[in-house]
Order: structure tokens, then C-alpha cells, then sequence
């Protein structure tokens, strides 16, 4: 059983800050489930572009408002709370928020918490057995 408190990760190195976002990263690959759990604000006035090329995202959102843009389509969705959104094709996409937002985001494969956002608002391929000769990217984070 894994039992955690969101103040136990809160100024930990899994508490992950930008000028636009903060990621309380609860679960982790390390934890042995396949995937991630992340407790993750936007903050007000924020607008990022991301593709994850090498993983599947759920986000759920229990506060705030923005909007989500498919870059794919061109469609923007509206998000409020209890919206749910899934990057279930490796969408390439714009959140902008509206106010301070709030989102649950579960990642698969999971992330180990060192991966930083590419040029693309991309993770690097997960490390794996498979995949010998990938490292993980520690490199101090960025505002994208």
C-alpha cells in the first residue's frame, strides 16, 4: 500500500515549478504502477504548447478555467471543472488559462520526475530495458 500526503511533496524535488505551472508530482515510475500521478496548477494567464511524443496523458480538471486548443483540428474546447481532457493520439496542443487552474493528470508510461520539456513540449522516451543507450534528462527546468 502507498499512502501520501500532498504536503509531503510540496517543496520536494517532486514539486516542480515554472512561471506558468506547478507540477506536485504524486505518483511516480518509481512507485512500480506504470503510471504517474500529478497534482498541477496553471497558473492564471499561463499558455503553453506541449506534444507528448512518447506518452499518454488524462487530465482532469477540479478548478479553474482556460481553454485547450487542438493544434490538429484548430478546435478550442473550453475547460471548467470537471472537464476531462485525454491526449490519447500524442496531441500537440495550447492550454491557456483563464484563472488559476487545477488539473489531476495521470501520465502513461509514467514518468520518474527528471524529465524536462523538449523545444517540441515534449518528454524523452522513456528509459527502459528496451530502450538501451536513452538517457534521462536532468537538466535544470524551463519556463515551456
Amino acid at each position: 500500500m502507498i499512502v501520501k500526503n500532498l504536503d509531503d511533496i510540496t517543496g520536494s524535488d517532486q514539486d516542480v515549478r515554472t512561471t506558468q505551472w506547478r507540477s506536485r508530482r504524486l505518483l511516480l515510475a518509481g512507485d512500480g504502477l506504470g503510471y504517474s500521478l500529478h497534482d498541477t496548477i496553471a497558473y492564471a494567464g499561463a499558455e503553453y504548447t506541449l506534444e507528448y511524443l512518447h506518452h499518454l496523458e488524462s487530465v482532469y480538471c477540479i478548478a479553474g478555467t482556460g481553454e485547450i486548443e487542438d493544434h490538429a483540428t484548430g478546435r478550442v474546447h473550453p475547460l471548467r471543472e470537471g472537464s476531462l481532457y485525454v491526449l490519447n493520439e500524442h496531441d500537440r496542443h495550447t492550454l491557456r488559462a483563464s484563472t488559476e487552474m487545477r488539473f489531476l493528470c495521470v501520465f502513461t508510461p509514467a514518468v520518474t520526475g527528471a524529465e524536462v520539456h523538449d523545444v517540441n513540449g515534449a518528454y524523452p522516451r522513456p528509459v527502459t530495458q528496451d530502450t538501451p543507450g536513452i538517457a534521462v534528462i536532468t537538466a535544470e527546468n524551463t519556463s515551456s
